[in-house]
């Protein structure tokens, strides 16, 4: 995974929180989209892209930060 040890750990860390919280007020995307998730109301498309959009980096941070344990 050559392209995980190149990323920046400060932009992924910046990327996480940015675009994991956005948008901040009145709740962030992630929260929404996940309650929308456990109560099985997320159904459209464009609710289920934005879950993924909003969750990756924080998906590409866990990784990450795995792969610096494993090594180190």
């Amino acid at each position: 995974m050559k392209w995980l040890d190149e990323l920046p750990m400060p932009f992924v860390v910046i990327a996480a929180v940015f675009l994991g919280l956005a948008p901040f007020v009145p709740e962030p995307h992630v929260v929404e989209k996940l309650r929308m998730l456990a109560e099985g109301t997320l159904v459209k498309p464009i609710d289920i892209f934005d879950l993924f959009l909003h969750s990756a980096p924080v998906v590409v941070l866990i990784l990450k930060l795995m792969r610096l344990k494993e090594q180190g």
